[in-house]
């Protein structure tokens, strides 16, 4: 097992297919791309299923950076800026092998062969890469904190609510309303 993909394993906690198709468009991005330090690589991910722990591990994309945006289409789609190269490459883990997966269930078996396929099919044939023009995604913010006026827990301002001429967060609002 390749270095990365071993600190990607220990990161996740386990193998399985969702992390081995994280682990090959990161392997594939890292060709293409610096692993990011600061904000300089961005990855915008249209799911929130194991792969991202790959993402996330590898190339340094993190919510906390600021650098890793979620988007929920429920796809395994992956879209990579580099902040100052004015480009992105958008990368969808074709079908075909996704359904193999599926298929897979909670078979060991069958999920230990949907992870080879993963980790030894060449990239072209698991893998659809093309530029896209997106805008520059924008830099992680740090907004002031505030203290909710119902339950006194500390938030992000930008995420208060007002309901009955209190300040609150969402949490309260979503009870208040």
């Amino acid at each position: 097992m390749e270095d990365d993909l071993k600190r990607a394993v220990e990161f996740h906690g386990h193998m399985c297919p969702g992390l081995a198709i994280g682990y090959r468009v990161a392997k594939y991005v890292k060709s293409h791309y610096r692993r990011s330090e600061d904000e300089e690589l961005v990855a915008v991910v249209e799911n929130n299923s194991c792969s991202v722990d790959a993402i996330q591990q590898m190339l340094g994309c993190t919510f906390g950076k600021g650098n890793l945006m979620f988007i929920d289409n429920g796809k395994q789609v992956f879209t990579f800026h580099h902040r100052g190269e004015g480009r992105a490459i958008r990368i969808y883990f074709r079908d075909d092998i996704l359904q193999e997966i599926f298929s897979a269930g909670r078979d060991e078996e069958a999920r230990s062969r949907a992870i080879e396929a993963i980790l030894s099919a060449p990239d072209e044939a698991i893998l659809s890469v093309r530029e896209v023009a997106i805008p520059e995604p924008p830099r992680a913010r740090i907004y002031p904190s505030i203290k909710c006026q119902e339950c006194g827990e500390s938030f992000m301002e930008i995420s208060g609510r007002v309901v009955n001429g209190k300040i609150v967060c969402k949490e309260c609002f979503s009870r208040m309303t």
